[in-house]
């Protein structure tokens, strides 16, 4: 990445993933200037490569990456490392300020950031996130299809993910207590249930062995899935009163937006996992798209009526 930033663009995008690099694209591609901030921190960064993505399927995600900047970098747009730490309303458009103190002024924002998982507490969770502890079927599955695989009950979409991945495999195991509907489906379906508490994830040569419980017992898994509380990352939009508020489906936190993106504040555009938690890459990336375009299409109408003024003001002088 550059560090080059101008003092202003037409469109600041805030996080450089799918999503803001898609809606980069599509506003450079239509002759806008462009600055897309990235802090470096996507959240597929432990998986070893995208799924259910037509033509880029097994392609690791820095590559993908790698690839986005250097086509929006080709249409003039700018990529830019940082973390954006504040946005205040100036005039008609926004001041951005960085975490080091750098400042840009735009005349529109798209905010990318993307979202945070927060995993159970469990001991040796957190260190196979992405490769062995798995959240996401259509993202993962195929990869343990046949294994055995543990479901941790972790959130309200837990017996969900049971139902979806007993799917890929008939030894699966559902580690928590469903009650009603919920445990005559999973009995329905064949699929174990374990009550006992979950003390740990045992790991051996480097992968997932088994799930430890508080009696001691150790259950051989290969893989161990988990219903993470997904939270957006956007702490700065509070600065332009935007605020999340709780996803309906009970998942985490959100930020919401319209179908095309636009937010409740004029120009603040937002697109792929800050808004839609459950958006995979090429969700996010359609997503970047589409705001890309009717944030063109806003400043073209923005800038056609001020055109317009200007042409009134001119004609009666000229045939006066």
């Amino acid at each position: 990445m550059t560090d080059e930033l101008r003092d202003a663009y037409d469109v600041v995008v805030a996080g450089g993933g799918a999503a803001g690099l898609n809606g980069a694209l599509m506003l450079a591609r239509s002759r806008r200037s462009v600055v897309v901030i990235d802090a470096g921190a996507p959240r597929n960064a432990p998986a070893s490569g995208i799924h259910g993505l037509l033509g880029r399927e097994n392609m690791p995600p820095s590559e993908l990456l790698d690839r986005g900047r250097a086509e929006v970098r080709g249409y003039g747009a700018h990529v830019v490392t940082g973390e954006i730490t504040g946005a205040a309303r100036d005039g008609d458009g926004f001041l951005v300020t960085l975490a080091d103190g750098r400042q840009v002024r735009c005349r529109r924002l798209l905010v990318t950031t993307g979202l945070v998982d927060e995993l159970p507490d469990v001991p040796g969770l957190r260190e196979r996130w992405g490769r062995d502890v798995l959240h996401c079927p259509y993202c993962h599955g195929w990869e343990v299809r046949d294994r055995a695989i543990g479901v941790l009950a972790s959130g309200p979409m837990s017996v969900h993910q049971a139902l979806l991945f007993r799917q890929l495999t008939d030894d699966l195991v559902f580690f928590g207590a469903p009650e009603g509907d919920d445990a005559e489906k999973l009995a329905a379906l064949g699929i174990r249930v374990v009550t006992a508490a979950v003390t740990a994830v045992e790991t051996h040569e480097d992968r997932i062995s088994g799930v430890r419980l508080d009696d001691g017992t150790v259950i051989a898994r290969e893989a161990l899935v988990v219903a993470t509380r997904m939270v957006a990352r956007g702490g700065f939009l509070g600065d332009l009163g935007l605020h999340p508020v709780d996803h309906p489906s009970g998942a985490g936190q959100h930020y919401p937006a319209g179908p095309t993106g636009g937010t409740d504040v004029p120009g603040v555009w937002l697109a792929g996992n800050v808004t839609d938690l459950s958006a995979q890459v090429g969700a996010a990336a359609a997503a970047g798209a589409l705001a890309g375009a009717h944030i063109n299409a806003d400043l073209v109408m923005t800038e056609t009526g001020q055109a317009v003024e200007a042409y009134r003001r001119r004609v009666p002088a000229a045939t006066a």
